[in-house]
């Protein structure tokens, strides 16, 4: 099959790789893209010959989160316009964490936003050592999709990421919070996770996708599940009503385009 937004390779030795294809956009997911990564997801799930499954971004960026040009264009407003939105989105991040099969996310470049929850849905990571990371949605007045980073690291550093809108965290940082395996230099990120995946390709597949559920389960106990649901019900609440900080930055957005509304971002929070 082809797509639009998204581009599938075969590795062979039981080895995919999808790769988030909208260079000239960061690779931001918009609701074609979302799509196509459910229609992906689905396809591969009854494919016998993949064992490992690679994501990764083209060009400079892995995935800088959900398009805000789009949003800006589209301008949904109450809940009734966001409900099928955020729904869409939420299910895109959480793809890779409820694919039964192991993912790797190899990290050439930004993740960011919807990006960054997306890659921490991902079973392992290898990063650029030159990537960032972060949490930017409270700059421009919207919420969190799918509230993941509380279970990768404590209630302080959680709120000290996602209150400040942190969009600069480095990979050697994102390292020592356990945000990500391992760094390698840019130029060797999918190499190093060809050769993670070639690893785990090797091992039996159904005792390893089974060790998958039940980690992943371990977490539903725990009450992941029920947390996740319960932040992006926020969401929609946080959307639905409409932040005015949102407002201005999208309107900026509309009349000056993108690169005018992130400085705007940026000289109010003093960046």
């Amino acid at each position: 099959m082809t797509y639009e937004t998204l581009l599938y390779t075969d590795l062979g030795h039981g080895v995919g790789q999808v790769t988030f294809n909208r260079p000239t956009r960061a690779n931001a997911m918009n609701q074609p893209m979302l799509r196509e990564l459910r229609q992906l997801c689905a396809s591969l799930e009854v494919d016998d010959s993949l064992r490992c499954l690679i994501v990764t971004g083209s060009g400079g960026a892995f995935n800088s989160g959900f398009d805000l040009k789009d949003q800006a264009q589209a301008q949904p407003s109450g809940v009734k316009d966001w409900v099928p939105l955020l729904e869409a989105d939420f299910e895109g991040i959480m793809s890779f964490w409820r694919f039964s099969k192991p993912t790797i996310a190899a990290v050439n470049g930004p993740a960011l936003a919807g990006g960054f929850e997306l890659m921490l849905g991902c079973d392992m990571a290898i990063a650029a050592d030159n990537a960032i990371f972060g949490e930017p949605e409270l700059k421009f007045g919207a919420g969190i999709v799918a509230m993941l980073l509380p279970w990768f690291v404590g209630p302080k550093v959680a709120k000290e990421i996602i209150f400040t809108g942190e969009d600069q965290l480095s990979a050697q940082r994102a390292l020592e919070l356990g945000l990500v395996n391992r760094l390698v230099p840019q130029k060797d990120v999918l190499d190093a996770a060809i050769e993670l995946a070639r690893k785990l390709a090797r091992m039996d597949p159904m005792v390893l996708q089974r060790t998958k559920m039940a980690l992943n389960r371990t977490y539903a106990i725990m009450g992941m599940d029920e947390a996740l649901r319960a932040a992006l019900d926020i969401d929609i609440q946080i959307e639905g009503e409409g932040s005015w900080l949102k407002r201005e930055f999208l309107k900026v957005c509309r009349e000056e385009g993108l690169g005018s509304a992130l400085k705007w971002r940026a000289e109010r929070f003093g960046q």
